[in-house]
């Protein structure tokens, strides 16, 4: 069965924070952008690869839950796992936790597409990286 993989890992900072004292909505985006990249890498699709075969992938669409706040000091990490491969598409769901308390802050759910560079156009995806990225869907209540 699929696992969750640490995608991104961080300490808010007080200039990340806003006018209320909690890490300002902005700067969840940033980590959770980050670990939209690596997830690919952790699960065995590099994005050099990628490239070289004239692929990329782009953000179709994103929706983040905010749950509890992090303030100044608290460290961060970040989960990330797929939940749906397409013929085209990708669902991914990332979950932020206080890495001290394992208390949830946020989910971002996204939905990435392959995307040919060239033509500028939506890609199907090829058969050997989806069968190398569906052992890694995980379940979601």
């Amino acid at each position: 069965m699929a696992d969750w993989v640490e995608t991104a890992r961080g300490v808010v900072f007080p200039w990340l924070c806003d006018h209320f004292g909690h890490l300002s909505a902005r700067h969840y985006l940033d980590w959770f952008d980050d670990g939209g990249f690596h997830i690919w890498t952790l699960v065995g699709v590099s994005h050099k690869e990628m490239r070289e075969r004239g692929l990329a992938i782009v953000v179709a669409r994103f929706t983040i839950n905010y749950v509890h706040e992090l303030k100044a000091g608290n460290l961060l990490v970040v989960k990330g796992a797929f939940t749906k491969v397409g013929t085209k598409s990708i669902a991914t769901l990332q979950k932020m936790y206080n890495a001290d308390t394992q208390e949830l802050a946020a989910t971002m759910e996204s939905v990435e597409v392959f995307f040919d560079p060239t033509t500028r156009t939506s890609a199907p995806m090829p058969d050997d990286i989806r069968a190398r990225l569906l052992p890694h869907v995980v379940a979601v209540a």
